[in-house]
């Protein structure tokens, strides 16, 4: 468990014990290290998931709604699976890498207008720490320990004026990560229609057992939403739940009355 989550656990309890461990020097020198060094792809895999889940069951419900065969249901559902989880992930890759990039030219230019007109960019501290409430003697000690330090500079101002962080992930990590949890959960919806080849009772009840399997997926999936929400675990597993019924029941009302053309 991370530093942070343990001061929020310590927190929720009202453990004081807890919270002077989670702030413990020990504990503070162990977060910076693996801040420098890691990034979360939690998030990447919990929304590639909860969209795969939605959108492959969306078009179950459709082609169910319009009485097509299982078949186009493999067809479409897989069609869909493979080309939207591709979509998704290089859109997640070329956002994070464009917003890497950002930051890095940012962090560029901070460097050069420290290195070519230092004194604008000491005012700017100046105006920084003033507004944090410094003042006199205490604000003119921030600014000279701030600037005393080149990268410490540069990160103030790329946090306090810019409100820029740098990302530690990988683009094409989050972009992996956000394929497979689309594609393996996305799967779910599919599972019955494929099992049903084999066995004629789970073809006689597939889109039921597709619907319940896929609920269960929608359930858990947002329950997982908790590791980057913070939220209630049940309250974000009902909503993830409502969203993806709601999803299938409009896909599912638009192949009913759209059958006649199909």
């Amino acid at each position: 468990m991370k530093r942070i989550e343990k001061a929020r656990a310590a927190f929720e309890s009202k453990d004081i014990e807890a919270t002077k461990k989670a702030h413990s020097a020990k504990a503070l020198k162990a977060a910076a290290e693996h801040h420098k060094t890691t990034g979360s792809y939690v998030g990447d895999f919990v929304y590639g998931a909860i969209d795969g889940s939605v959108t492959t069951f969306a078009v179950v419900s459709g082609v169910v709604g319009a009485s097509l065969s299982a078949n186009i249901v493999i067809i479409l559902g897989l069609a869909n699976l493979i080309a939207d989880g591709f979509s998704m992930a290089v859109g997640n890759y070329l956002s994070s890498k464009s917003n890497i990039e950002f930051i890095e030219r940012e962090r560029k230019r901070e460097e050069w207008e420290i290195e070519n007109y230092p004194k604008g960019e000491v005012e700017e501290i100046r105006e920084i720490y003033r507004k944090k409430g410094f003042k006199g003697k205490n604000l003119e000690n921030a600014v000279k320990t701030i600037i005393s330090n080149k990268e410490v500079w540069i990160d103030t101002m790329m946090k306090n004026e810019l409100n820029l962080i740098e990302d530690k992930t990988s683009p094409v990590k989050k972009g992996a990560v956000t394929f497979v949890s689309f594609a393996l959960v996305g799967f779910i919806p599919l599972i019955p229609y494929f099992l049903s080849f084999f066995s004629e009772t789970i073809k006689a009840s597939v889109f039921q057992l597709s619907v319940i399997m896929t609920f269960i997926a929608f359930f858990f999936i947002g329950s997982a939403k908790v590791y980057v929400t913070k939220k209630n675990w049940l309250i974000s597993g009902l909503e993830t739940l409502l969203v993806g019924g709601a999803a299938a029941i409009i896909a599912y009302g638009i192949g009913y009355f759209l059958r006649g053309l199909a």
